[in-house]
């Protein structure tokens, strides 16, 4: 074997024959398991700077990082369907407070035009032309002959009087007579006198017919006229609802039981109001 093949061995302990030159030069990208030596060795040497020193200052307190808020959960279909809802009847209101006003302004503006009075009525005369008792059964007996004037002071207007009104004389909480009033239509600012003649018969209590007896002395003797009368309204051609006119009528005669002569009413007091 010649000389330069023979093998020279190394001394791998000594140090002039050590590799000066790294196995992986430092620009490369091969990376062993435990990572890059360099780095890991600047991390450290970073590390031991940051590390605290007995009586030096204190290291800054790590950084937190405060956690996202979380996202508002979707709207519900029931949510929606709520909100739908109250959109609806919200508008339904709306339109109901403005139809009323509407209304109220229209009916302001029917009023102010027509200007409408009540009916003035009053009991001019009555007159007694029977009255009896009968003392076995204290039955009374009574035909009154009533004259009731009517005026209409609304000049557009009319007052149309209809069938099935009632009409009667009063004493305390018995009818002592009873009639009707006849079917007529009343014009713009007219003023009609009705002649009525109301008739018919009670059983008294024998405490009423003694109460009556005194009043007649005293020349006193209360008793009430009333009326319930269907009529209707009527503007130019136009008839409105039927409505139910009541007069109550409080009169005082000087007597009731004598019929020799026409009795004298000495106070009237009349008035009216409307059953819708």
């Amino acid at each position: 074997m010649s000389d330069h093949q023979r093998i020279h061995p190394v001394d791998l302990e000594g140090g002039s024959n050590r590799p000066t030159a790294p196995l992986v030069p430092g620009g490369s990208s091969f990376r062993s398991d435990k990572g890059d030596p360099a780095a890991a060795r600047s991390a450290n040497h970073h590390h031991q700077q940051r590390a605290y020193v007995p009586g030096g200052p204190l290291p800054p307190p790590p950084r937190r990082v405060a956690p996202a808020a979380p996202l508002p959960p979707p709207p519900s279909r029931k949510r929606r369907g709520r909100g739908c809802c109250c959109r609806l009847l919200c508008c339904v209101v709306i339109t109901a407070v403005v139809l009323a006003v509407l209304a109220a302004a229209a009916v302001g503006a029917l009023y102010l035009a027509l200007d409408p009075k009540a009916p003035r009525y009053s009991v001019d005369r009555l007159s007694v032309s029977a009255f009896q008792v009968d003392p076995s059964t204290v039955t009374a007996r009574a035909r009154f002959d009533v004259t009731v004037t009517a005026a209409n002071p609304n000049s557009r207007i009319g007052i149309q009087y209809e069938p099935g009104s009632s009409l009667g004389v009063w004493y305390q909480s018995y009818r002592l007579a009873r009639g009707a009033l006849p079917a007529f239509y009343q014009g713009h600012r007219n003023t009609t006198v009705l002649p009525l003649a109301l008739a018919g018969e009670v059983q008294l209590a024998t405490a009423v017919v003694s109460g009556l007896q005194d009043a007649q002395r005293t020349g006193a003797v209360p008793l009430v006229f009333r009326a319930d009368v269907p009529v209707r309204v009527e503007v130019g051609s136009f008839k409105l609802w039927k409505v139910t006119s009541r007069v109550r009528c409080d009169l005082v005669v000087d007597r009731l039981m004598d019929v020799s002569s026409p009795i004298k009413i000495k106070a009237s007091n009349c008035k009216f109001s409307l059953k819708l």
